[in-house]
């Protein structure tokens, strides 16, 4: 499929967000939540790649151009309230699917309200990233995104230090990835806000958690997804071999597959 509009919705605090929509923007599909340090134009290749529903609806979230910033206040609740906005305003959504911070996301969403299907790829939750949150901030107070960019892939993720070397030396990525630091802080400190319910997406009425092959079992992304799927016991376990928590970017059409798989056959 390709982008057919990019829809700008207002939000609460006099903020907004921008919705990329791929295929039909007039039938329901899937809508897309993105995590952090990623933005919805990270994901055109995946969007590109689904084809089992007519339209790929994919959530450019505040805090990322073209996107309003974060505001006072920001947490969970000011994401699941953005994506109550974004699923009113497409109607008769068939799936929801969030990646990352994003999975975590959407899995709140569908504890609030009726959904037919949502599809979380490596959700995280507490205590994921806690070591780091000391260093996240006072890089983010410093305005230091190099240093944020560091430290998410080096002490987040568990990128050798070649390999973050080899990201700085591309310019073009290293300054996609700096544009994205901003609220890299503030997004991984909501984790540590309300404690989450015992029960996730228990609105919904099919849940799917997908997990890269690579990271099955390991920390830091294959432990918090064991720990978010112990709060959602009914959910289908899907794995994607071979791959880790940056598919949508080095295996997107993979993932694609993967999702139009699982996608639940329309009433």
């Amino acid at each position: 499929m390709e982008r057919t509009i990019q829809k700008r919705l207002p939000v609460a605090d006099a903020g907004w967000v921008t919705v990329d929509v791929y295929g039909d923007p007039e039938a329901p599909g899937l809508v897309v939540v993105p995590g952090a340090m990623s933005d919805a134009a990270g994901w055109e290749g995946v969007a590109s790649a689904i084809d089992a529903w007519p339209s790929v609806a994919v959530v450019n979230r505040r805090g990322r151009a073209p996107s309003g910033p974060l505001t006072d206040g920001y947490g969970l609740e000011t994401e699941v309230a953005d994506l109550r906005t974004v699923l009113d305003a497409f109607a008769g959504t068939e799936a929801l699917f969030g990646w990352s911070y994003g999975g975590l996301i959407a899995l709140l969403a569908a504890g609030e309200r009726p959904l037919r299907q949502v599809i979380a790829y490596e959700p995280v939750m507490r205590p994921f990233g806690l070591d780091v949150l000391p260093d996240l901030r006072a890089a983010t107070d410093l305005a230091d995104w190099d240093a944020v960019v560091e430290l998410v892939h080096r002490r987040i993720a568990g990128l050798a230090p070649e390999v973050v070397a080899s990201l700085r030396a591309d310019r073009e990525t290293w300054q996609a990835l700096r544009a994205l630091a901003g609220p890299v802080y503030a997004e991984l400190a909501a984790l540590y806000g309300p404690p989450l319910p015992d029960e996730l997406a228990r609105r919904a009425d099919r849940v799917d958690l997908i997990v890269g092959g690579t990271n099955r079992g390991t920390a830091p992304y294959g432990t918090s997804f064991d720990d978010v799927a112990e709060r959602v016991p009914r959910a289908g376990i899907h794995v994607l071999p071979g791959q880790g928590h940056m598919a949508h970017l080095e295996a997107p059409e993979e993932l694609g597959r993967l999702l139009s798989t699982l996608a639940t056959p329309a009433l």
